[in-house]
């Protein structure tokens, strides 16, 4: 078994496309109509063929009673890993990138930040490179 696609939830699509590719810098990897709304996903630059993030519409009263308790709760609805959260951070400060939580070390050396995507998430990054030496 091997994960493919997750989902988020988004708000606006056309917003979630530009924010998720010009400002984050994945890269679109499916574009395709799907009644009202698209099947859009997008992808690392890094492992094209790897997981897709796939930005669902959200449309339903339960997904967005979810989008919602989360964002109100500041839970993120996901983690991206980073190799650098400080140098992410900047990066993305200055392209104009709202955060709720500048980076901050964890135990056992990893650090994060939260950010605000624009479609109705929080988001995660992470620097897990103490974790990853610890396997």
């Amino acid at each position: 078994m091997e994960i493919k696609v997750a989902s988020i939830f988004v708000d606006d699509q056309d917003q979630a496309l530009k924010f998720y590719t010009e400002i984050l810098g994945f890269q679109k990897k499916a574009d395709v109509p799907a009644g009202d709304y698209r099947w859009i996903a997008v992808v690392s630059p890094e492992n094209p063929e790897g997981t897709q993030l796939l930005l669902e519409p959200n449309n339903h009263r339960v997904a967005q009673a979810y989008q919602e308790g989360l964002k109100e709760e500041g839970i993120p609805c996901t983690m991206f890993d980073v190799d650098d959260v400080q140098a992410e951070y900047q990066r993305l400060k200055e392209q104009g990138v709202g955060f709720t939580m500048a980076p901050m070390d964890y135990e056992n050396g990893v650090k994060f930040a939260i950010f605000d995507d624009t479609c109705g998430n929080l988001i995660q990054i992470i620097e897990r490179k103490a974790i990853e030496n610890v396997r």
